[in-house]
């Protein structure tokens, strides 16, 4: 029995061991052999890999690559300084349009002038024989020695070669160093026949815009990795010497966008061999078309150049705009233009100004400000009031802009009556108003504005797809003067793009989404990958009869209103004006010194099913003089050039 026991636990112990070298043998062979090979190998990538694409939303490339002809320089093992200078004169008889760097002048000079110990005294030499003067005294010696004259010396040609040789030699030994990008076919080529030792040609690649500056800012650009990111990229599995977005769409999508580059064996004579190929990053198709977005462009800079023409116009120049699908958040064009030099009618792009500053929009907040009034029972459908003024105690008296006569809750949104908001802000305090009365107001009135204003999406995030998004000014002050304010769009300030996602969620019936730029993710192999689904973020709190009603009193504003000619009335309108008191600093002193006068405009159309929305702002129209301005009316002009495009283009 004991011989037994014996042999079966031989049998156990080798049956582990071959189950053990069959499991390493055949299931983690590769694994091992992966390991190996890479720890007795080296393995690098190549410089840089082509970026995924920008398309518009019906396949037009906005944003693609272009090859670019590059010569690198890897250090071989062992090789010397003469050769190094022989490879640079080389590449000096061939390459073209070098530039000089003159701190790599002196540094040649020393090399080909027996590295300067001529330039050393006797006695100077005795001190460092001492230990008196150190090996970088006597290169401080050399280097304030060589002068403009013995400099003058070196031959065109020199200089080349003592530039080409500094970038040889620039930074770690071990690092692949850039010679010269932007190289013609020709000199590619004979830089190929030379078979110059540790020279290599490489395509690297670069973005090429094929709609010129538009969008460009929104595209965002790419460059080095940021010294603030470096630690969070290295965990990526980036190097530092990788090619990334650092701004906007590039750095929203960098993890799609950015491409796979080739991978090389390095050969123990130092020379490369390909691996894998690299491949293209997916492609970024975007909500956009392109054929809107110029046009919204053109409609902009006509009109801001028409304003021009008229008086008081002289602190305007630059207008904004949004449009989109009011139902999903889709951006199906924006723009931002500034008119810098009037003369030449030149514009620049000031897109980004969409997301990251504010403005003060007048009377376009009315709808939520009606909302408020339904949601804490100060008003309801029906609820009238006589159109008048009020004037509360050290306060300026406040007034609608003429008298309305008797408004109800719909008419306070089309005809912009001032006097109901106040009245809607009295009531949130608790109070009956009185002539020239005393108001105490709290915090918390300001919160149930922002609250429900917050709902819609102003004075809040919207969650769009690109970074440094802002808020807009919180006021945190708190007065009655103030609260009336503020319930007639004159005291937070919001961005346009949060005026888009408020009008859309009007348009949707209280249903909130994250404005988008993005629409799809197509990989390489042309299969989507990511798909923006156009998700509720969050709903208004409000009952739909309320929000019907402040639809239908949009639309009237359209027809019969404020906002009528906004949109041509065959396509069904809604929309709303405003127009708000502002200042700007005229001498850039950081005070500001000027009252102007600001204007904007949001809609939708349909208003009972819409298709499209639209945002439009004015800032600083006008200066706030005894000029005639009413017919300075550019974001009637552009909503209705924009919207008229929109349907006929269907």
């Amino acid at each position: 029995m004991g011989m037994k026991k014996y042999l079966i636990s031989i049998i156990i112990i080798f049956s582990i061991i071959f189950i053990r070298v069959f499991y390493l043998w055949q299931i983690k062979g590769n694994y091992y052999q992966e390991l190996l090979d890479k720890k007795t190998n080296n393995y690098i990538y190549g410089s840089s890999a082509p970026r995924g694409r920008i398309l518009d939303r019906n396949g037009k490339v906005l944003v693609d690559n272009i090859g670019v002809n590059s010569i690198y320089y890897t250090k071989l093992k062992g090789i010397s300084k003469k050769m190094e200078l022989e490879i640079a004169g080389t590449l000096a008889n061939i390459l073209s349009d070098i530039k000089i760097n003159e701190e790599s002048l002196k540094d040649y000079w020393l090399i080909i002038n027996n590295n300067g110990e001529d330039l050393i005294r006797e006695e100077e030499k005795e001190l460092y024989e001492l230990r008196k003067l150190s090996s970088s005294d006597i290169k401080r010696l050399k280097y304030e020695r060589i002068t403009d004259e013995l400099l003058s010396e070196l031959s065109e040609e020199e200089k080349v070669i003592s530039t080409i040789y500094y970038l040889m030699n620039k930074g770690f030994s071990y690092e692949k160093k850039l010679i010269k990008k932007g190289v013609s076919d020709e000199e590619f080529s004979k830089i190929i026949d030379s078979n110059l030792p540790g020279i290599t040609t490489e395509i690297t690649w670069e973005r090429i815009y094929n709609y010129e500056d538009t969008l460009k800012d929104i595209f965002g650009s790419v460059g080095s990795i940021p010294v603030n990111l470096k630690e969070e990229y290295l965990k990526l599995g980036y190097s530092l010497n990788d090619i990334v977005g650092i701004s906007y769409l590039e750095k929203e999508y960098e993890e799609y966008l950015k491409g796979e580059k080739d991978y090389y064996k390095v050969n123990s004579d130092n020379t490369l061999s390909l691996v894998k190929s690299g491949k293209r990053g997916s492609d970024l198709v975007l909500s956009i078309d392109i054929d809107i977005q110029m046009y919204l462009e053109s409609v902009i800079e006509s009109n801001i150049l028409k304003a021009k023409n008229y008086k008081n116009t002289n602190y305007f120049s630059e207008s904004y705009s949004i449009v989109g699908n009011p139902l999903t958040g889709e951006i199906l064009a924006l723009s931002g233009r500034k008119l810098i030099d009037e003369e030449n009618k030149i514009f620049k792009n000031v897109n980004t100004n969409l997301i990251n500053t504010s403005y003060t929009v007048g009377s376009v907040v009315k709808m939520a400000t009606i909302s408020t009034g339904y949601k804490y029972n100060v008003i309801d459908i029906g609820t009238t009031f006589q159109d008048s003024c009020i004037k509360l105690y050290q306060v300026p008296i406040k007034c609608s802009y003429k008298s309305l006569g008797r408004v109800s809750d719909m008419e306070a949104i089309s005809k912009s009556s001032n006097y109901y908001q106040f009245k809607i802000a009295l009531g949130l305090t608790n109070n009956e108003y009185k002539y020239n009365m005393k108001l105490d107001v709290s915090e918390s009135d300001f919160n149930k504005f922002r609250g429900v204003f917050s709902e819609y999406g102003l004075g809040v995030l919207t969650g769009i797809d690109l970074p440094n998004e802002s808020i807009g000014i919180i006021g945190s002050t708190y007065s009655s003067d103030l609260l009336l304010n503020l319930s007639i769009g004159q005291y937070d300030t919001y961005t346009p793009i949060e005026l888009f996602q408020y009008v859309n969620t009007i348009g949707s019936m209280g249903s909130k989404k994250s404005p988008s730029l993005m629409k799809k993710i197509i990989n390489s192999e042309k299969e989507v990958i990511l798909e923006n689904k156009y998700e509720e973020v969050s709903k208004v709190n409000l009952e739909s009869k309320y929000l019907e009603r402040i639809k239908e009193a949009m639309h009237n504003a359209t027809t019969s209103g404020t906002a009528r000619n906004y949109i041509s009335k065959e396509y069904i309108p809604a929309g709303k004006t405003g127009t708000s008191e502002t200042f700007i600093d005229t001498n850039n002193d950081g005070i500001v010194d000027t009252k102007t006068t600001s204007i904007a405009f949001v809609g939708f159309a349909p208003y009972d099913n819409p298709k499209y929305s639209i945002v439009v702002l004015a800032p600083h129209i006008y200066e706030d003089k005894d000029y005639e301005y009413s017919k300075v009316y550019i974001t009637r002009y552009i909503s209705r050039d924009i919207t008229n495009f929109l349907f006929e283009k269907e």
